[in-house]
């Protein structure tokens, strides 16, 4: 697979009203980076995120992303799904591809269902109800989902906060495969652990003078 830049930054400030969040700040995410972003609580870690994906715009400097909002793939901090969530897995993951307009899916769009909960090992769980799956089973859910279109990049923010030791190294080394695959992933985390065993470039933020290295 040949490289190429996805995202280039140069000199990233990100101010609101009087407080800087970060300043100097310039990387660049190649594909089949595993890029983990690290920092203190109130570093500027979600809101890189944000201006990645396009979602805020930088107070000055610039970023350049050499792909579509088709061809990223998300997971959110923070998903709160309740025990008497009523959808399956399948359905669940089935909710990104389908249209408005036309209500079931094509064969090409379930073998892409099927394709996603296999990558994320969860076709034995695909029927159950995702409120009633445990935690890594639930953010694998996610996972399957964020990648069933099959995105270039794939973005996680601390996907793995609120898990067991077992389930956290079950979500990421799926996540592992994806990029061994091609996947470029973006990846926040605070386990120095995480950050060691599957990631192949960092960024830190939030040093004493809201600038950042790489």
């Amino acid at each position: 697979m040949s490289t190429k830049v996805l995202i280039e930054a140069q000199n990233l400030l990100v101010q609101f009203n009087q407080q800087v969040i970060f300043r100097d700040l310039s990387f660049t995410i190649d594909t089949g980076d595993f890029f983990c972003i690290v920092g203190p609580n109130g570093s500027g870690k979600t809101t890189l995120l944000r201006v990645i994906l396009d979602e805020l715009t930088p107070t000055a400097g610039k970023i350049q992303r050499y792909l579509t909002n088709d061809q990223i793939g998300y997971i959110p901090q923070f998903r709160n799904i309740e025990t008497d969530f009523p959808l399956s897995a399948q359905a669940f993951v089935e909710l990104k591809l389908q249209q408005r307009f036309w209500p079931w899916l094509s064969y090409g769009e379930r073998q892409q269902v099927h394709q996603a909960l296999g990558a994320a090992h969860l076709i034995a769980k695909k029927n159950l109800r995702l409120g009633q799956m445990s935690g890594g089973e639930k953010q694998r859910a996610y996972l399957a989902q964020a990648i069933v279109n099959q995105p270039q990049l794939l973005i996680l923010d601390e996907p793995t906060a609120s898990l067991d030791v077992a389930a956290k190294y079950e979500v990421m080394n799926v996540v592992q495969s994806l990029n061994r695959q091609g996947t470029t992933v973006i990846f926040i985390t605070h386990d120095p652990q995480l950050l060691e065993k599957y990631g192949t470039k960092t960024l830190q933020l939030g040093d004493k003078d809201k600038n950042a290295t790489i």
